[in-house]
């Protein structure tokens, strides 16, 4: 018997430990029941203590990718992630405006968890004004919408929540502001949509292997966006799936530093 499965495509960086980046996305994807394809942005050297080095193919490579993917895949949503280069901006800006994919989510990468920059400072621009109004979902941590807006980072949840609806204002048809950066037991998220907006609140999950926590949320949005009713809907069940790799982080002893949350936890 033959399955078409949903197809969805990350473009994105290559984490060589695995487990952020590209290779987060695509666990998440397989462990969702998606089908996942890829263009790789960028290239890092980095492992559970941090990346040591970064390489940037040409975006001309880049865009190479996506139209081969885009002219044989039918492809049912894209999650963006990390670009580097303001060259790689403008490759999916043109490429989204070309295919028109039917689910956008823009994870706004900037730096690292050791503080490695992961998109260049002339990038931030570019991706503000010409990605971020292609995107029906952006899905930035504080620091990150903090640096799209050019203020400082939100300190408490009604600042939070004023910076999530200046960012829809720049064009996002929605936008999940990640609270996880805010002091408490609890880690508050607020999805702000046209017409409603959410708290999703959830317990601070006692573990430090949180590394490709990002990456996964916002793939495994991607992947939960055509196979649910609406937006809201995929955003709480990606939180879900989160969820419980980060409370089964610990089964998985992978590397020395910040290990990856269990993305197969159901599984294995």
């Amino acid at each position: 018997m033959s399955y078409t499965p949903f197809n969805v495509l990350t473009i994105a960086g290559s984490d060589s430990s695995g487990g952020a980046g590209i290779q987060a996305d695509l666990k998440t994807f397989s462990a969702l029941g998606v089908y996942g394809a890829s263009a790789i942005t960028a290239l890092t050297a980095q492992n559970t203590h941090g990346v040591v080095a970064l390489h940037v193919p040409p975006a001309a490579f880049l865009s190479q990718q996506l139209d081969t993917v885009f002219s044989d895949l039918r492809i049912d949503a894209v999650k963006i992630g990390m670009l580097a280069s303001v060259d790689n901006v403008r490759a999916v800006v043109a490429a989204l405006r070309r295919y028109r994919p039917s689910h956008v989510v823009l994870d706004t990468v900037m730096i690292s968890k050791s503080g490695h920059a992961l998109l260049a400072t002339e990038a931030v621009a570019a991706l503000r004004d010409e990605l971020l109004p292609l995107a029906d979902l952006l899905t930035p941590n504080l620091p990150e919408a903090a640096a799209l807006l050019g203020q400082a980072e939100a300190g408490d949840e009604a600042v939070m929540l004023d910076q999530g609806q200046a960012l829809r204002a720049m064009g996002a048809r929605a936008v999940l502001m990640k609270g996880g950066h805010l002091a408490g037991a609890l880690c508050p998220d607020w999805l702000i949509e046209a017409d409603a907006t959410s708290r999703l609140s959830g317990p601070r999950i006692a573990t430090r292997h949180t590394h490709g926590t990002g990456c996964t949320l916002s793939a495994a949005i991607a992947a939960l966006l055509p196979q649910r009713a609406d937006l809201a809907a995929a955003v709480v069940d990606a939180k879900a799936y989160l969820s419980d790799a980060l409370t089964q982080a610990d089964r998985l002893q992978v590397g020395q530093g910040i290990g990856p949350v269990h993305h197969f936890s159901r599984w294995w």
